[in-house]
């Protein structure tokens, strides 16, 4: 491993939520690089493909503007969180809490990837207080119910997600 330090952020981002963003903005003033792992994740039944997804997850780090950009890439994975963390040379994996209900969880597979590799650190970022109340489960479920996700994502994720629903409810009829 080098000097520099990598982190991964792991994710559906189905879609890609500004709560998403502002970890991904927070954790990028953290370290060296940082790697967005866009998972195939099919158990959540993603309403965008995995190609989808990582573009807008692009698109939304281009459109940061802070400078820090060029330190961020979007990458697709479909294996262990643990080989893939070491395939980037990562040293720190990026977590998210929105509440506590998170925590559990994410306490338990910080654990279990600490067995897989001691190298790699676990770090939990809180999201902001505008941002805890936000997943993108339910931004979807607003989305296909024809509610405003305006407050949820940026105005170029809310126009892809119209754009998918309403291919999805063609596709349906």
């Amino acid at each position: 491993m080098s000097d520099e330090t990598i982190a991964v952020y792991p994710g559906t981002f189905d879609p890609v939520t500004n709560g998403h963003m502002d970890i991904i903005s927070r954790s990028a003033r953290l370290v060296d690089r940082l790697v967005i792992a866009v998972a195939v994740n099919i158990g959540k039944g993603p309403l965008f493909s995995l190609d989808e997804r990582v573009e807008m997850v692009e698109a939304e780090i281009a459109g940061m503007g802070n400078g820090s950009s060029e330190r961020i890439t979007a990458v697709p994975f479909d294996s262990l969180l643990m080989e893939f963390a070491t395939e980037q040379n990562a040293n720190i994996i990026i977590r998210g809490l929105r509440a506590v209900s998170d925590f559990e969880y994410e306490f338990q597979m910080a654990g279990m990837n600490s067995r897989l590799n001691r190298d790699v650190e676990t770090v939990f970022l809180m999201a902001s207080e505008r941002q805890q109340f936000i997943a993108s489960k339910f931004v979807k479920e607003i989305g296909m119910l024809g509610g405003d996700i305006g407050h949820f994502v940026s105005p170029a994720v809310r126009d892809r997600m119209l754009a998918k629903i309403s291919e999805v409810n063609t596709v349906k009829s």
